[in-house]
Parts: C-alpha cells; structure tokens; sequence
C-alpha cells in the first residue's frame, strides 16, 4: 500500500505539512535518524490523540497500560468483525483477528520493532477491511485525505511505519506504536 507516494500528501495545510514531513522526514539523511519524541507527540496532537498518548507514555508495565492494551484489542476485533465484505474476504478477516494476539503479545514483551511491524502488517489488512481494493491504489492517500484530513494522516502513518528504517531507540519505536494504539482505540 502506497508504495510510490511515501511524501506526497495533497490536501493538508502547512501545520499538517510540516508535523507530516517532522515525522518521517522526506530527506534520507534525516529520515536515517528517525522521528523525534517532539516529532512524534505533535503527530499525536495533530490526530486529536495526544493527550492519551501523553499519558500511555508515561505508563510503562502498569496495570492501567495493560488494561488500555486490552481495551484496544477489544475494540479493533470488534472493528474487524464488525466490518462488512464480501464472501470471499472473510478468510481475510479471520487471518487479521488471529494476528492481534501476537501484536500484543511483542507490546507486552516490550519487542516494539516486531510489534510495529506486525503493527503495519494489521493496519494493512485492516485497510483493505475498510477500503477494498481502493486501499491498494498509489493515491489512497488522497483518498483518505479528502474523506477526512486526520483518518487519511493516520492511514499515511500506517504506510509509512511498514516503509522506514526503524532500527532507532525503543522509546521512539514505542510512541509510533502508541499512535495507531491510541488512534485506532478512539476509532
């Protein structure tokens, strides 16, 4: 999904613009680094979610972190069966219900690289769940963005951590993640 447009991002403003071009950086030298916590905070913001982002950062192996954990995998299998598609498709959908165990199961293990991308593998096939084969088109993005400006940067933000160099710090590694979390649980 979205292979061929990783910075093309049409119909955002400026402030949208440059938190997008802040996280992951169009530039390799600076996208080699990755995303800043200030980076990822103000993508947090931007997607209306940063006040539980803030606060999910701040807990780490807490019973009120594991609790948001279950309330998150609660609500996302309850978003894929609750999706409608065609006959043929449903395999798609047992598949993608049978990978959120092992998604929370890297979190709980503190593995953020395996959950980001086991991550960006479900918002893939959560996509296609939602989108059909729009989800698979080049301009996807633009798709989502003229439905609505904050989903269309969460589905770029999906595309974007299966496509980057994210061999950077676990604290960093876990705020992306808690983006789609946090997102996806207030979906």
């Amino acid at each position: 999904m979205f292979e061929n447009q990783p910075y093309s991002i049409p119909y955002v403003d400026s402030d949208y613009r440059v938190a997008v071009e802040t996280l992951f950086p169009p530039e390799r030298a600076a996208r080699d680094k990755g995303p800043t916590l200030a980076a990822v905070e103000a993508f947090a913001d931007i997607l209306g979610i940063g006040m539980e982002f803030k606060r999910l950062m701040q807990e780490s192996s807490s019973s009120e972190f594991r609790h948001f954990l279950s309330h998150f995998q609660n609500n996302l299998a309850l978003l894929i069966s609750k999706t409608w598609v065609e006959k043929s498709d449903e395999v798609r959908k047992e598949h993608l219900q049978s990978r959120l165990p092992v998604l929370i199961s890297f979190i709980e293990d503190g593995d953020y690289e395996s959950a980001l991308a086991e991550f960006g593998t479900i918002l893939d096939e959560l996509a296609f769940l939602f989108f059909g084969n729009q989800s698979l088109k080049e301009d996807f993005t633009e798709y989502a963005l003229r439905i609505d400006t904050q989903m269309g940067l969460f589905w770029w933000y999906g595309s974007q951590i299966r496509r980057q160099n994210l061999k950077i710090d676990s604290n960093i590694l876990r705020a992306l993640l808690l983006i789609g979390i946090c997102y996806l649980t207030s979906f």
